[in-house]
């Protein structure tokens, strides 16, 4: 193995992982058939404002549109308008800008085609609220399901329900225009429906499969939308629905595709490199203490795999609220990996989003190694106290290992990458 500083190798791979997910190549290679009509460019996510940008590069021809991203993820575009509002929790711009998009699409014909341009955080970002429902209750109804530790794929089940703008609504307000969808994918077994709650990729989940969801993770939402979810009005368009029938749906980069050119990266760099999975969900701080037991395992008997070896993962954990620190699901994630490798030398793991922000700070994730623990200790932080309170951002911040990249204008989902030598 080539000699070299763990965290600068670290990054090297993150970096790996994130170009991978380059929207100026990933679009270019699934740019739909130019149309006799308009061509109409629509979108929302963390990644949609780059991914505009590189479709004006790529795209002969006339467009105009408007897509949503979060505030600070905005790119130079010149005929697609750049709306921001808040993620997580929606706001009134997120509120405005769906308006925006319904309108965008409304009054097409056959001979047009809505490119829409998805990624992760497109939820948050596209508040609509059905019904007689409220932006509150949009708000208090997204509270709730961050705070529950239900996986993304339920949490975007059950937000379809209570939308107009979701669940493939979306894409049927465009009709009779034909819909491409171009999906970049934060979600674990790249269901392009599951991403950001598929505003214009319908799927078969039922208002019951929403029900059965919120009694299963005891969710505790306002009364009204409960009254709403178990009406009729809450039904979304099945992919059945004739309006369906013309559109396209491309995944265009993913966690697994981004996983592998990590892997590349690190064998070019001389680390054998093993990929866990691409689609790891449940609770951050379990997740986290089994990839710790793997690591261990690895260091001190040197199996199931022979060091040095660089362990990859993916997918999307959770974190349930049990205070009001501060964190997101990689540092509380690589929180517990540090207190169950406390001690030992020779691993280093980096847990990172790969859109560069985790939960509500600035930062992507954090670095942990062996030391990690007991330098909090020596700064008086007590590591074990920080996972309980949910407050891994501020255990790390007090030992300078928060992972700071900034926007990558790509979202293909979370990178965890455990260096044992």
């Amino acid at each position: 193995m080539t000699t070299f500083e763990p965290r600068h190798f670290l990054t090297k791979v993150f970096e790996a992982a994130v170009a991978a997910a380059d929207p100026e190549l990933t679009i270019r290679r699934h740019l739909p058939e130019m149309p006799k009509g308009r061509t109409i460019v629509i979108g929302a996510g963390k990644g949609s404002a780059q991914m505009a940008a590189a479709f004006e590069k790529a795209w002969d021809g006339p467009l105009e549109g408007v897509v949503v991203t979060r505030y600070g993820f905005a790119a130079p575009c010149e005929r697609i308008k750049i709306v921001e509002a808040s993620h997580p929790v929606p706001d009134a711009n997120g509120l405005e800008a769906a308006k925006l998009l319904l309108e965008t699409v409304s009054g097409l014909s056959a001979d047009d085609l809505v490119v829409a341009l998805v990624s992760g955080g497109g939820s948050a970002l596209l508040p609509s609220p059905a019904g007689t429902l409220t932006l509150a209750d949009e708000i208090a109804v997204n509270e709730a399901l961050l705070a529950s530790g239900a996986p993304i794929s339920a949490m975007n089940t059950i937000r379809k329900h209570i939308s107009g703008i979701k669940g493939g609504r979306l894409a049927a307000a465009a009709w009779p225009a034909r819909v491409v969808s171009l999906v970049v994918s934060d979600i674990p077994g790249d269901n392009p429906a599951l991403v950001a709650s598929g505003p214009t990729v319908p799927d078969e989940a039922s208002r019951a499969d929403a029900l059965r969801l919120i009694e299963t993770y005891r969710i505790a939402l306002p009364a009204n939308v409960m009254a709403h979810i178990n009406s009729a009005a809450a039904d979304a368009p099945a992919p059945s629905d004739p309006r369906f029938a013309r559109n396209e749906v491309h995944v265009i980069a993913s966690a697994g595709v981004s996983l592998d050119a990590a892997a590349e990266a690190a064998r070019e760099l001389g680390v054998e490199t093993v990929i866990l999975s691409d689609a790891i969900e449940g609770e951050a701080r379990e997740v986290g203490g089994v990839h710790a037991a793997i690591a261990r395992e690895v260091a001190t008997r040197n199996r199931p795999f022979n060091k040095p070896v660089l362990i990859l993962s993916g997918g999307e954990t959770t974190v349930t609220l049990r205070a009001k620190g501060k964190g997101g699901r990689n540092s509380e994630f690589l929180l517990a990996f540090a207190i169950g490798i406390d001690g030992l030398q020779g691993i280093d793991a980096l847990a990172a989003d790969t859109d560069g922000i985790d939960g509500s700070e600035d930062n992507a994730g954090a670095f942990a190694d062996g030391s990690t623990v007991a330098r909090m200790r020596a700064e008086s932080v007590d590591a074990k106290a920080m996972l309980a309170g949910n407050n891994a951002w501020t255990a790390f911040n007090s030992v300078g290992d928060l992972f700071v990249p900034g926007p990558t204008g790509t979202n293909v989902n979370d990178l965890r990458a455990i260096l044992v030598r």
